[in-house]
């Protein structure tokens, strides 16, 4: 940094030490991340949609042939950017956000604010079947990341402020200030006190009037409830609830399913070939797949379903309205191959709003099938249009109160908050009793990295085992003898144990001071008894970066030991000792709850 900006940072640090409170600083940095997660989400938007408009007008083409080389035109440019500018793995938006608030202390690196910027529109302005929320809470998570390092936040001040951004681009994107700050609370596990209210709140408004003063009133769901819930149909958003957590079960396991198939490709060429292929075959039979996916569930509001469907090779048949119920139900399960492929395949986009779109059409069918079953039911397809991506976003994001108030939000009322809470709460339910986690949480569970509301959880997470690992212990090695042990080791070490290692520092096992406390006077053994003569196995071993905090707690309760032995790669490093781990734990604890 050059010498007259680091000074003017100075003088900053001490007028604001002077003058402004703690609190009020990070309300003041709250509203400026709000606006910032906002602007970069109204950049995101136009962007795309700049590419958009530009394909559509600038480029003559017959039909639909040209959806099979756009997406591979721009996983192309993606990979370019990312082999040649980025040169680092791209990480899921919302999971590497997880990931940094767990093992980071909310640190983001400063590429992350423009990366998303540049392949996201790239991504989906060319085909790509997912969406920008995603990147937009990821670009609004470095940006305040970064903020906080630049003012010397602290850890867990740092960790609210990204909430506050990601809460900031929702709103934004969606003008749906209540269920940004739900969407905060439930994604990222915060604690909704009145200490991380008032930022939330504050930083879900200025994201909003950001919007406002760019975009106006322009909406992405331009819908406004004019038919009320009615009684008689409650059966049938048990039933919308019961087969929206169907469809989040299969798209969460699909999701996983088609990552894995990907994974033999070694080379991301060969995956991006394969993946844009696949999805311009899947963009020339169900065009709705192009992109996030807004205008379909906007037609399918207004009961437009034949604009919605767009030119299709069955476009003769629907006027059959089996075939065109067919033709969503092919929606409802392309969809998630689509938006996978996508990321699979190198692209960069979210997993948001092609639930929504999931959710608009499984909900639309449900209602079809209900109004032409012949049976004389009557309901609203758009009322069901809206629920199913209630039902959708409760089931496969685990967030059930931000699907219920972003679809009350977007319809400017709460006619239909009976039916959401059935249909929502009934997909969460059955979901979350299938599957443990979401697709942002599943890596991050299994790896130990992933916060819940769970306090000692938290806290367990947010501990590093680097932090407590002692080293102060003076080691033996097997071919010693009694006598070099007790004159070389024990008598200079203030410890009771002994880790006993080969020339190479493989771990073999230990020795307590009670095991030679019987033979330590006997001189006649001093020069003929082995080390290896009181090696045994230590009660059980913690192994660096594969045991989490969670699994290490557990094994120190199972074995009832005071000290257990850390290896790498089967190398010594050095003992952790249940006094200091606990002790680490009540500081952190303190730190997590103040």
């Amino acid at each position: 940094m050059p010498i007259q900006a680091n000074n003017l940072l100075k003088r900053i640090y001490k007028w604001r030490y002077k003058n402004i409170s703690q609190k009020t600083f990070i309300y003041i940095l709250s509203v400026v991340v709000g606006l910032l997660a906002g602007l970069a989400s109204v950049t995101l938007k136009n962007i795309t949609y700049f590419i958009e408009a530009s394909l559509e007008k600038g480029i003559i083409f017959s039909s639909n042939q040209l959806y099979f080389i756009l997406p591979i035109i721009g996983l192309t440019l993606v990979y370019l950017y990312v082999k040649y500018i980025h040169k680092e793995k791209l990480n899921h938006a919302v999971s590497s956000i997880l990931f940094s608030l767990s093992k980071n202390k909310g640190h983001i690196d400063v590429k992350q604010v423009y990366t998303q910027l540049i392949i996201a529109p790239l991504t989906v302005g060319f085909g790509g079947s997912v969406g920008l929320l995603g990147p937009a809470v990821a670009t609004g998570a470095a940006i305040s990341s970064n903020l906080g390092r630049l003012f010397h936040i602290n850890s867990k001040t740092r960790s609210l402020l990204i909430a506050c951004a990601s809460a900031g681009a929702i709103s934004s994107i969606f003008q749906s200030p209540i269920a940004a700050i739900i969407f905060a609370v439930e994604v990222f596990s915060m604690d909704l006190t009145m200490i991380s209210m008032l930022p939330l709140l504050l930083a879900s408004i200025s994201g909003v009037l950001t919007s406002y003063f760019f975009m106006g009133n322009e909406v992405l769901l331009n819908f406004s409830n004019t038919e009320p819930f009615e009684i008689k149909d409650t059966l049938f958003y048990i039933l919308l609830g019961v087969g929206t957590a169907v469809a989040s079960i299969y798209f969460t396991k699909m999701y996983f399913r088609i990552v894995n198939l990907f994974k033999p490709f070694k080379s991301p060429k060969y995956r991006l070939l394969v993946g844009g292929l696949a999805i311009g075959i899947m963009l020339y039979m169900i065009p709705p797949l192009y992109g996030e996916g807004f205008s379909f569930i906007n037609y399918l509001l207004i009961g437009d379903h034949i604009t919605a469907l767009g030119k299709t090779p069955f476009d003769t048949y629907t006027n059959n309205i089996w075939i065109v119920i067919a033709l969503l139900i092919g929606i409802t399960i392309f969809k998630a191959v689509a938006m996978t492929t996508t990321l699979a395949a190198g692209g960069a986009g979210g997993i948001f709003i092609p639930t929504m779109v999931m959710g608009s059409a499984l909900g639309n069918v449900v209602a079809k099938i209900i109004n032409n079953s012949g049976l004389g039911f009557s309901v609203s397809e758009s009322n069901f249009t809206l629920i199913g991506m209630a039902g959708l976003i409760a089931g496969v994001q685990h967030a059930p109160l931000t699907a219920i108030f972003l679809i009350a939000e977007i319809t400017g009322g709460y006619a239909l908050f009976v039916p959401l809470m059935i249909t929502a709460s009934i997909s969460y339910l059955i979901t979350k009793n299938t599957v443990d986690y979401t697709i942002y949480t599943r890596e991050l569970a299994e790896s130990g990295d992933l916060l819940t509301h769970d306090k000692d959880q938290a806290v367990l997470t947010l501990m590093d085992l680097e932090s407590v690992i002692e080293t102060n212990f003076k080691i033996v090695h097997p071919e010693m003898t009694l006598g070099e042990m007790l004159h070389d080791s024990v008598a200079k070490s203030t410890r009771n144990i002994f880790p006993v290692v080969d020339e190479n520092q493989r771990f073999l096992g230990i020795i307590l001071l009670d095991d030679i406390r019987e033979f330590m006077f006997d001189t006649k053994l001093y020069n003929t008894t082995k080390v290896e003569t009181f090696t045994h196995k230590a009660p059980d071993h913690i192994y660096y970066g594969l045991d989490s905090m969670q699994i290490v707690m557990q094994k120190f309760q199972d074995s009832g030991a005071w000290n257990l032995p850390v290896v790498k790669k089967g190398k010594y490093m050095g003992f952790v000792s249940k006094s200091k781990l606990l002790t680490a734990y009540r500081r952190e604890l303190i730190r997590f709850t103040k």
